[in-house]
């Protein structure tokens, strides 16, 4: 059997989920606990690839025994997740685990992943969200949060998203169906939510990063149809920065 672990983590002092070799990541992280509970090396496939200083509310991966289909423990599935935190820093934590199939694969059975995105509109900086939200200090009022959830809601659809694919990417099939996409205000809060098949690099920080271009009177929200037809990333809004960034939900 495979173990589908749900996880947590913070994501402020890694290089992203996925280890690199120029940084400490949340997948070595879980390597290091697994090797200390199962007592060998194991393989952890993640749902997805976060960026650096990108956190995550709700993330899967698959564990298995290093080379093989599989994992061979006497710890009982029901306590997996406790003991597996217990081996794991404060920002990270496994809050429950289920047996699935040898066919199952963390990333391509994914139906829907929904990401948030938080902005802190407010002059004054708010230490407590440090690290977890974009600080974006000049007002957005009424008028203009009504035209960023009409703009989001131009996202809305299966289209090529190229023009809001990062320019580094390679990826060819830039298709993708996004299912909603929302914007809600709490307090001085700005909370972008968004769920789709799939994303393509940075696709959700482009969006972001062009809600608040509209809000700030830079793009107007009727041009994101003819941005998102145009297919050319220098159309589309600034890539908002990873810290207010959450991989939300997961959903198989």
């Amino acid at each position: 059997m495979k173990i589908l672990l749900h996880i947590s983590y913070v994501g402020t002092a890694y290089c992203g989920y996925q280890v690199q070799p120029n940084g400490v990541s949340v997948q070595q992280k879980l390597n290091e606990a697994a090797k200390k509970l199962f007592g060998y090396d194991c393989d952890i496939i993640g749902c997805s690839r976060t960026d650096s200083g990108v956190h995550a509310n709700h993330f899967c991966a698959v564990v298995t025994k290093k080379g093989e289909n599989s994992l061979d423990t006497s710890v009982p599935v029901d306590k997996i997740a406790q003991a597996m935190t217990f081996w794991l820093p404060e920002d990270i934590s496994v809050r429950a685990a289920e047996a699935v199939n040898d066919n199952f694969h963390p990333r391509y059975d994914v139906k829907l992943k929904e990401y948030v995105y938080k902005i802190y509109n407010s002059q004054i900086r708010d230490p407590f969200l440090q690290g977890r939200v974009w600080h974006c200090p000049k007002k957005i009022d009424d008028n203009a949060f009504m035209q960023m959830q009409k703009a989001a809601k131009a996202f809305v659809g299966k289209q090529d998203f190229s023009a809001f694919m990062s320019a580094d990417s390679t990826v060819k099939d830039t298709v993708r169906e996004v299912y909603s996409a929302d914007v809600e205000r709490e307090g001085d809060l700005i909370i972008f939510r968004v769920s789709a098949n799939g994303f393509l690099y940075n696709m959700v920080r482009i969006f972001t990063g062009t809600l608040i271009d509209v809000a700030y009177g830079k793009l107007a929200a009727e041009d994101i149809p003819n941005i998102i037809a145009s297919k050319d990333r220098k159309n589309a809004g600034g890539t908002a920065p990873p810290q207010g960034l959450y991989l939300n939900k997961v959903e198989y």
